[in-house]
């Protein structure tokens, strides 16, 4: 049961001050909330917390984020231990967590995040097993897994974006080959093995749109070229060609991102 507390100054802008994994978790009482943001997440078993008159339950790899003083209570819910992972933050810049979460108190995380939260939680707890800690390192390490929790807040070199890397951009691939055939979202997060809600947001937090509309976006380029490179194509075909059930679909949402029907479009641009 690795366990890490702060034992040094605050000075940096963003630091743990708390974190650790495979913790037998017993029943917590807060009436009052904890005094710091506050993340917990289930390893094994299953747990239930009590917030806010409403109850969320915890299975393995889901985790829930709390702001300060926000009351709580949670405990075990299945036959066999529960156990988690968790973390607790402070820093110099503690009192703008808040702002960059959108006031937020309470942030549900999924399964699929989740996995990567908790070996982010592992790496990062390993560090204090060398002494001294660096850390300017563990600020820098408190601020990557502060942004997992900020709508749209992350790196700008997209590269280096792990959740982008692994279910995005495949998916993106997949999209630019397969436009014209009978893609669906839910096609699109088999792929990746998560759910449509959760790639959605994925793309909304690196793309800003939603995958459909990214899909649909693309078609429509597609769709813009031909028009504009052949025109002898019949706005059917091209209909078809660029993955759209029919003509009707294929002009409504033309004309709906465009401004303009697909026929006034070429003649424009003709």
């Amino acid at each position: 049961m690795p366990i890490y507390f702060r034992n040094t100054p605050v000075k940096q802008p963003f630091l743990f001050d708390s974190i650790g994994y495979d913790w037998y978790q017993e029943p917590m009482n807060r009436p009052k909330g904890y005094p710091h943001f506050h993340y917990l997440q289930t390893e094994q078993g299953m747990g239930q917390i009590h917030i806010q008159g409403k109850h969320y339950t915890l299975n393995p790899g889901e985790g829930l984020f709390i702001a300060p003083f926000v009351g709580h209570s949670y405990q075990s819910i299945s036959k066999e231990e529960w156990h988690t992972c968790f973390f607790t933050l402070t820093g110099t810049l503690e009192s703008n967590i808040g702002r960059l979460l959108d006031n937020q108190q309470i942030i549900c995380v999924e399964k699929e995040l989740g996995t990567l939260l908790r070996k982010e939680i592992v790496r990062i707890a390993g560090k204090f097993e060398t002494l001294p800690v660096d850390a300017k390192s563990l600020s820098v390490d408190c601020y990557s897994l502060l942004m997992h929790f900020v709508d749209g807040g992350y790196t700008k070199d997209l590269e280096k974006e792990v959740l982008y890397k692994r279910y995005v951009e495949p998916v993106l691939k997949r999209i630019e080959t397969d436009y014209a055939s009978e893609l669906t979202i839910q096609e699109l997060s088999q792929q990746v093995y998560v759910t449509p809600q959760y790639l959605s947001r994925l793309f909304r937090r690196f793309l800003d749109c939603s995958a459909y509309e990214y899909l649909t976006a693309c078609r429509i380029n597609k769709a813009k070229e031909l028009l504009l490179t052949d025109n002898s194509l019949e706005i059917q075909e091209i209909a078809i060609r660029t993955g759209f059930s029919d003509a009707s679909h294929f002009i409504a949402m033309f004309k709906k991102a465009a401004g303009f029907t697909p026929r006034e479009f070429r003649k424009i641009n003709g």
